[in-house]
């Protein structure tokens, strides 16, 4: 008797255990299907445009996607950002009149009463001993790839060109925290998705995209926002590598 009174409630304890573990399963895997799952969040979307018209230089088509972006929650801070990472891929002239665009939009938007959050400014950055070497861990963050070989390419026909890309673009640029790593990486897929011709440098970046936390199905619906905003040729373009890149991965 005294056994049948000590067993009972074990198994009772055992079987809420049980049912609490199943639970926390089902809980995982659902939270697992929504990442896999996940749509670009409405800012998200917004950055697509964004920058994809300014770097084609259509800046009459900019000027709605800037008041789309500001009402859809990016900060002044935060578009400011985009238009000015751009640059690095698309020029000074395209990154400006951006700039220029989006000051006369702000304008337009105060005359009518509406007041913009400006957003959190960069952080100060900790000065380094090598913005090179710095440079080099963050593209290392990036890619997950190993960045201790010899140069190579480019690189080594011109190694100028890989101190700017180390210690102007991934130390100084990448590092500024008013966009995300993921921000940015749809930033520079916009850019290169719209100015045609850099191939190579897209399929990279696309492959960066999933290594900072952007899923197969974001990836699809930036192709989708690409072909209604830039054109059917830009887009396949880009769907074709990100098929490749996809493919790759498998």
């Amino acid at each position: 008797m005294a056994f049948k009174k000590f067993i009972k409630p074990l198994i009772a304890k055992l079987l809420v255990i049980v049912v609490a573990i199943g639970s926390l399963s089902l809980h995982l895997n659902a939270q697992n299907k929504m990442s896999t799952d996940q749509q670009l969040t409405a800012k998200q979307q917004s950055i697509v445009p964004i920058a994809a018209y300014a770097a084609k230089g259509e800046l009459q088509a900019l000027k709605p996607a800037l008041n789309k972006g500001l009402d859809a929650g990016l900060t002044v801070n935060e578009i400011k950002e985009v238009l000015v990472h751009l640059y690095a891929y698309c020029g000074f002239p395209r990154s400006i009149r951006g700039l220029q665009t989006f000051m006369e939009v702000l304008d337009e938007r105060k005359a009518k009463g509406i007041n913009d959050k400006i957003g959190a400014d960069a952080s100060a950055r900790k000065e380094e001993a090598s913005k090179y070497e710095h440079g080099k861990k963050v593209l290392g963050e990036l890619t997950k790839a190993p960045q201790d070989r010899p140069l190579s390419g480019y690189s080594a026909f011109a190694p100028i060109i890989d101190t700017f890309l180390k210690e102007h673009l991934f130390a100084d640029i990448f590092e500024r925290d008013v966009l995300t790593y993921a921000q940015r990486e749809l930033v520079t897929i916009s850019v290169l998705s719209s100015i045609g011709g850099a191939e190579p440098m897209l399929r990279s970046h696309l492959s960066i995209c999933l290594n900072v936390g952007l899923t197969t199905k974001q990836l699809t619906e930036f192709v989708d926002i690409i072909q209604s905003t830039i054109g059917e040729k830009e887009a396949k373009v880009a769907q074709i590598f990100l098929n490749e890149v996809l493919k790759n991965r498998q």
